[in-house]
């Protein structure tokens, strides 16, 4: 008489507490794919540096022609280089440097470039640490900005509103162009002849 395991009987030397051991490989691929998935993939992203380094040469696309030169060395966190097709009323650059950041946003506004940047204060409820004297600043192209310089605790920054036209009887209908430059705490300073290289190299686009 030939005896017959049951259905599902797992052999003595098969077992570990009461597991068929032969099924423990395939779950552990499954257990180390998922925790790669879940936890490693996320990990080793966060321990390699994403470096976009801005070289000699390399120039801003605005939009419609209008184009400013970063600061070499620097990190192009977002926006465009010139060869792309970028909207002036969609601009959006993130430039980075160790305790320092400069970002420029693009939008569409009827008025002058003080009224932008009044705009621009209200729309944040007032900015603390902001002296009240506002400047200009005129680049390299004879574009105007208005320029607002603030202070607090957690660093320095300065706000340059700009129109973004050649045409002085555009001026209203052009878009605006914000650029944000912050640094932390005493590094303004340091910054200072970067920022202002970079803010003269702006040329707005074409006359529409």
């Amino acid at each position: 008489m030939t005896d017959t395991a049951p259905h599902g009987w797992v052999p003595v030397e098969h077992r570990l507490l009461g597991l068929d051991r032969r099924t423990f490989a395939p779950a552990l691929s499954v257990l180390a794919v998922a925790l790669l998935l879940l936890c490693g993939l996320p990990a080793l992203n966060a321990l390699i540096p994403w470096h976009n380094e801005i070289r000699a040469g390399d120039v801003l696309d605005l939009g419609d022609g209008a184009t400013a030169v970063p600061p070499v060395g620097w990190q192009l966190e977002s926006g465009a280089l010139t060869g792309g097709s970028v909207s002036p009323a969609s601009v959006q650059v993130e430039l980075t440097t160790g305790g320092a950041a400069i970002s420029l946003r693009g939008t569409a506004f009827t008025g002058s470039a003080d009224a932008f940047l009044d705009q621009v204060l209200r729309s944040e409820g007032g900015a603390p640490g902001i002296d009240g004297s506002r400047g200009t600043v005129t680049t390299a192209s004879g574009l105007v900005g208005v320029a607002l310089a603030s202070t607090s605790p957690q660093g320095d920054g300065l706000d340059v509103a700009f129109k973004m036209t050649r045409t002085p009887a555009e001026a209203n209908t052009a878009p605006a162009l914000l650029v944000r430059v912050r640094t932390a705490p005493s590094q303004f300073e340091r910054q200072q002849d970067t920022v202002g290289t970079f803010l003269r190299s702006i040329t707005p686009g074409a006359a529409r």
